[in-house]
This record gives structure tokens, C-alpha cells and sequence, in this order.
């Protein structure tokens, strides 16, 4: 579990396949100061196990389904990554409950600064669209945000100075892919209403 606030950005030094799966290895010297394999890192909102640890570089192994869900496939050498290690218990929830399960990588349709803001616009196709609630929680690239507008295919969310520079929302394109994690109460919910409508129930 994580909570959406961003530890670090890390530095990707390598993504290559390998037999047995494709490898990630990232530069992360906070993050990787007290991480044992095994551990759970949020890298852009995906929950990944820690498979190396070894002089402020961290790897772990991406399954073919962690690939074609997620923009990790996108990653290049260099490419900055958001990194947050698992809520210890008794932390502090200063975002949402965030699990690190990506529901799908959405595309950018505006980044634009108005003042000292800046206003992100991305794609929201309809099957996804009964997740999503204004001033509601989502999880962009592992960032706990909040929903401020609705639009008929999009959601719009504004970044204050803070995150953008702690971030790598730093970099952010119109097109580039977005991880997405909807909240896990809009999925729980979605899951007992059939069972509330049913005969009987």
C-alpha cells in the first residue's frame, strides 16, 4: 500500500529483456538506502518487488502484463521516474490509499501553466469514466491528485508548483501516457451494486 506522495525521482539506466522476464534498473540513492529484496517500490505508480539493491541502483523484473497495462514499456535511459516505498505501519496517510495496481495508462491532452499552476488535461474513455468523481482521489504516475473538473472525455487536475518540481510531471508532454489508478472505494462500490440490484438481495 502507498499513499501518493512521491519519495524520490529516480533515473532509469536500463530496460532490457532478458529470458526469464524484462529487466528495470533504476538510479534511486534515497530510496534505495534501506530497501532488502523483496521490498515494494510504487516506480510511477506501479507496484514493483525489489529483485537487486546494489550501490544506489534498485532492479526489478516487469511481467509482459505490467508492460502492456502500464508506461514503463515507454521508459528510455535517463527518463525520470516517480518513486515511493510502501506505507510502513503507523505512517502517515498524507495522499489516498494508493495499491500500486494500474488500471491503465492514459494519454496527456494539455499541460499548460496559468500563473504559477499548472492545468492537466487527460483522456478519460467512456468505460472508464464511472470511476472518476469531481474532488475526488486519483493516482497519476503514482501522485495522489485531486479531480477538479469533468469534461465529456476528459478529467482535468491542477499541479501546484510543489509537485511539478518534485516530480517528474517536471518533464510532461502533451501525448505522453499517464499511469492511472482509480480509487479503490470507486471499484468496491462498482463491485456490491449488482449484488444490492439483484432479486433477492
Amino acid at each position: 500500500m502507498f499513499t501518493g506522495l512521491v519519495e524520490e525521482v529516480g533515473r532509469v539506466t536500463s530496460l532490457r529483456a532478458t529470458a526469464r522476464a524484462t529487466t528495470l534498473e533504476i538510479v534511486a540513492p534515497l530510496v534505495s538506502a534501506d530497501l532488502q529484496i523483496g521490498d515494494s517500490v510504487s516506480v510511477n505508480g506501479c507496484c514493483l518487488t525489489t529483485t537487486t539493491v546494489r550501490d544506489g541502483a534498485v532492479t526489478f523484473d516487469l511481467l509482459q502484463e505490467t508492460l502492456d497495462r502500464t508506461n514503463l514499456h515507454v521508459l528510455r535511459p535517463d527518463g525520470a521516474v516517480n518513486l515511493e516505498r510502501s506505507l510502513a505501519a503507523g505512517g502517515r496517510l498524507g495522499g489516498h490509499f494508493v495499491q500500486g495496481h494500474i488500471d491503465c495508462a492514459l494519454s496527456v491532452l494539455s499541460y499548460e501553466r496559468s500563473g504559477s499552476d499548472t492545468r492537466l488535461e487527460v483522456a478519460l474513455p467512456n468505460k472508464f469514466a464511472h470511476y472518476v468523481a469531481a474532488k475526488g482521489s486519483i493516482a497519476l504516475n503514482g501522485i495522489s491528485l485531486t479531480i477538479a473538473e469533468l469534461l465529456a472525455a476528459s478529467f482535468v487536475v491542477w499541479i501546484i508548483p510543489h509537485t511539478r518540481r518534485q516530480t517528474n510531471l517536471e518533464s510532461l508532454r502533451a501525448g505522453d501516457l499517464l499511469n492511472v489508478e482509480f480509487d479503490i472505494l470507486a471499484k468496491y462500490v462498482e463491485r456490491m451494486l449488482p449484488r444490492r440490484n439483484a432479486p433477492g438481495a
